[in-house]
């Protein structure tokens, strides 16, 4: 069974209902950046951190995962299939899939900011104030910029096993996690789903871009590969 990995960004989730953290302005729900998903941020003004990812879990908590997701539940069936996602959302989990990294965290999960092994899942809200049992504030189990990304060299080992890459709902922008395309095997088939693709065919070897959004365009591609093998 060929190896599936595939690589989702904000794209995969906006079409289930959920904002795309950054808007065309650069801004987060109209907060900048350094004011939301720094560490510098959440030592300055805790309250305004954890009530910003509140506000983005009870989202998370209304939607539901689309067919893009679930399309790739259906490829499981035929191909061995790791999902890497930038996303902190559990709409892959929730959808069926078997296999997600998370390389920026997950927002239904805390951790103590005195031990970073403590997490702990948390579908409430986390206010100033909530410890974990060693007494240390709890904070949103995310990568915040600035920050290491833990799983990237896991998702390396992963991504160099693909026998086929799928890219989704990302521009691709995003460093260390666009990063990932350069460890693939030579002549790895690589597609790359967008409305608005940021690479084009012919920049990279065996390229195949569909421009089309998550909904539109992953059901379909993963019905033609399942007819390759079937």
């Amino acid at each position: 069974m060929k190896n599936v990995v595939v690589l989702t960004g904000a794209g995969m989730s906006a079409e289930s209902g959920l904002k795309t953290f950054r808007d065309a302005d650069g801004l987060w729900e109209g907060h900048d950046v350094m004011e939301v998903a720094t560490p510098q941020a959440f030592e300055r003004n805790p309250e305004l951190v954890l009530e910003f990812y509140n506000q983005r879990r009870r989202q998370l908590l209304t939607v539901d995962p689309n067919d893009a997701h679930r399309a790739l539940v259906k490829l499981e069936r035929h191909y061995h299939v790791q999902i890497v996602t930038q996303n902190v959302d559990d709409l892959h989990e929730r959808a069926g899939s078997a296999q997600v990294l998370h390389l920026h965290g997950e927002l239904l999960k805390a951790r103590s900011v005195g031990n970073e092994s403590n997490i702990e899942l948390r579908r409430d809200d986390i206010l100033l104030g909530d410890v974990c049992e060693d007494g240390y504030q709890l904070r949103p189990h995310i990568v915040w910029f600035g920050e290491a990304v833990p799983m990237l060299n896991t998702a390396i080992n992963i991504t160099q096993n693909a026998d086929i890459l799928i890219i989704i709902g990302t521009s691709m922008q995003v460093y260390p996690a666009a990063s990932l395309i350069n460890f693939i095997k030579d002549g790895t088939p690589i597609y790359f789903i967008d409305p608005r693709p940021s690479i084009q065919e012919g920049s990279i070897e065996n390229l195949r871009v569909i421009p089309k959004t998550a909904v539109e365009g992953v059901p379909t591609l993963v019905d033609s590969l399942i007819h390759k093998v079937t």
